[in-house]
């Protein structure tokens, strides 16, 4: 599956590779290329995730907020839930379009 923005694949690895949360897939760390994602500074806390960074995305001379988001060090708790370790693991919002 691929997460592109614009013709410009951002992330790539095969669906089996791939987690599903919350109707969101989220790629392995490895298969993203983070030259296209920023650091941002937008605190949110999931109740049963823990903490997410949020990731703008860049699209040419564009830089979009907060289109991507990941759990550095989620709850361990949350394992179970999801059914894996999903550490670092990185979704994208709409603008991204994840594609097979």
């Amino acid at each position: 599956m691929k997460a592109v923005l614009n013709n410009t694949v951002i992330a790539e690895a095969p669906e089996s590779e791939l987690v599903r949360i919350e109707g969101n897939w989220y790629f392995p760390p490895a298969s993203v290329n983070t030259a296209f994602l920023e650091k941002s500074t937008t605190p949110y806390t999931c109740p049963w995730k823990g903490e997410a960074q949020y990731f703008s995305v860049k699209d040419g001379e564009a830089l979009l907020q907060d289109r991507a988001w990941s759990y550095p060090t989620p709850y361990p708790s949350s394992f179970d839930r999801v059914g894996q370790d999903y550490s670092g693991y990185v979704a994208f919002w709409k603008d991204v379009q994840v594609v097979a």
